[in-house]
């Protein structure tokens, strides 16, 4: 059986925060990205972070590396910052919506199972 780096802790807390399907992910930030210097590019449209975030949901456990583990906790932390502890579904701002959907968190969805 394959080792993996992420203890068992940041795996649910990541896919807890993380509660927008690989797919969801990807069509928002390539209507967020969108723009003239974006076009030729689409797959590269949106946040950095939020890439990340995508190519680590397309990963099994076992082939995470320690930057991707790095990007975990920077978004399981960047969440935690900004949401209430029970993350129920909360309407706010929608400058703060979609910050936090660039990396993957709808905060109107309820979290994972």
């Amino acid at each position: 059986m394959a080792t993996s780096i992420v203890d068992d802790v940041l795996w649910e807390n990541f896919h807890t925060v993380v509660n927008m399907t690989s797919r969801e992910l990807r069509d928002w930030l390539a209507v967020q990205g969108a723009g003239e210097e974006t076009e030729e590019l689409p797959d590269q449209a949106g946040p950095h972070l939020g890439h990340r975030v995508l190519d680590i949901l397309g990963k099994r456990r076992s082939d995470l590396n320690p930057d991707d583990v790095e990007v975990m906790r920077r978004v399981v932390d960047k969440v935690a910052s900004q949401r209430r502890d029970d993350l129920e579904p909360t309407a706010g701002d929608d400058r703060w919506r979609r910050r936090l959907m660039n990396i993957g968190h709808d905060p109107l969805k309820p979290p994972r199972d």
